[in-house]
């Protein structure tokens, strides 16, 4: 997180009450446990791993596919001082043979899931990169889990529902096949000072003295602080499984109320202007945390709804599952979005995504 951003009273814009904290009995359930976290290097993952340090677990896996961040994390760990062990895995959650070695070395009982492609525009360019990473990275590392019998939490997002974005499509399966394989599935919305966050665009903005852009005066988002998100992130662990759970949060916030405070908290006496462009490829607006036909309700523990996950099986997904990888290994974009919208049928590509597999198609 960017000091500057870290700095920001961000309870004052959220103006609601603060998301609750894991009760002592989840802490100390967590205390003795292992655990893996896979894309520790991102906002999310550095956070809750941070959090989960000062805690002193057994063991505490921390695998990211960036040299960089890990790096970064392995030397703010040891400037820190945290108590428990750490062990810095350079790596992809694709790479099978890799994450059998991690189970059987070091037998994680947790995992939380934080890695994925999540940048809506550049993933509209990327498909077959989003379905790789998001859909088969999450298939990848649920079957490691399952045959060493962890406990598998994932973070998805609003976008996975009604999915106009590739990623919220690819988000949206990644979910089915952790809750096919009985594990939880934690859906927040955006970060607040999270990297590569609007925040971060909004403060370099500011610093240059520019425009702040706006999509719609309209637009608006779930936001939640990096805090709130790990803490429902462990909460979300001690939940009875499968579970699909989303934040207790009554209605999202208007963008532009986001660039107005950080306006007069950054900029103070500046007159701010904002500049509405258009929604890019896959916005939507608004978020939503659950479809109409989901009927969510209080979870176990306080800050969490819990939405009733759909009846499906590993098995049910496969064969359309090992159609779409043999579709994305053929780099055939037609098909591996046919096969996507078969597993996801209320999803609708971008006029982005849809040109670029039509000029894929041979005349």
């Amino acid at each position: 997180m960017s000091p500057l951003l870290g700095s920001l009273d961000w309870r004052s814009f959220l103006a609601r009450p603060r998301l609750p904290s894991p009760s002592v009995e989840v802490l100390d359930a967590l205390y003795r446990k292992s655990i893996l976290i896979t894309g520790a290097g991102g906002s999310i993952g550095s956070a809750l791993a941070k959090r989960l340090g000062e805690m002193g677990p057994p063991a505490l896996l921390l695998l990211d596919g960036s040299e960089s961040r890990l790096y970064k994390l392995q030397q703010e760990w040891a400037a820190g001082g945290n108590p428990g062990p750490l062990t810095p895995i350079l790596g992809n959650v694709c790479d099978a043979t890799l994450l059998d070695e991690v189970f059987t070395v070091h037998a994680p009982s947790i995992v939380f899931h934080t890695a994925s492609f999540k940048q809506v525009a550049l993933l509209e360019e990327q498909p077959l990169a989003a379905i790789r990473n998001n859909v088969f990275g999450t298939l990848t590392l649920c079957r490691a889990a399952l045959n060493h019998g962890a406990r598998l939490v994932m973070v998805s997002t609003d976008k996975a529902v009604q999915p106009a974005s590739i990623m919220g499509a690819t988000k949206r399966l990644a979910e089915m096949i952790v809750l096919a394989a009985g594990g939880a599935v934690l859906r927040l919305g955006n970060v607040l000072a999270s990297r590569d966050s609007v925040t971060e665009t909004f403060a370099l903005q500011l610093a240059k003295e520019r425009p702040l852009t706006v999509t719609d005066p309209a637009a608006r988002r779930f936001f939640l602080t990096l805090d709130e998100s790990v803490n429902l992130l462990l909460i979300a662990a001690a939940e009875p499984l499968p579970a699909l759970l989303v934040p207790e949060i009554a209605a999202p916030s208007y963008v532009a109320d986001l660039a107005h405070f950080m306006a007069h908290q950054l900029a103070p006496g500046r007159d701010v202007e904002l500049d509405f462009t258009c929604p890019r490829p896959g916005d939507k607006d608004p978020d939503h945390f659950w479809s109409t036909e989901d009927l969510p309700r209080p979870a176990i523990h306080a800050g969490l709804l819990s939405i009733p996950p759909p009846a499906l099986t590993l098995e049910r997904l496969e064969p359309t599952l090992v159609a779409l990888n043999s579709a994305v290994g053929a780099r055939d974009l037609v098909a591996a979005l046919a096969h996507l919208r078969e597993l996801v049928p209320d999803y609708t590509p971008s006029p982005v995504v849809t040109a670029l597999a039509e000029s894929r198609v041979a005349p």
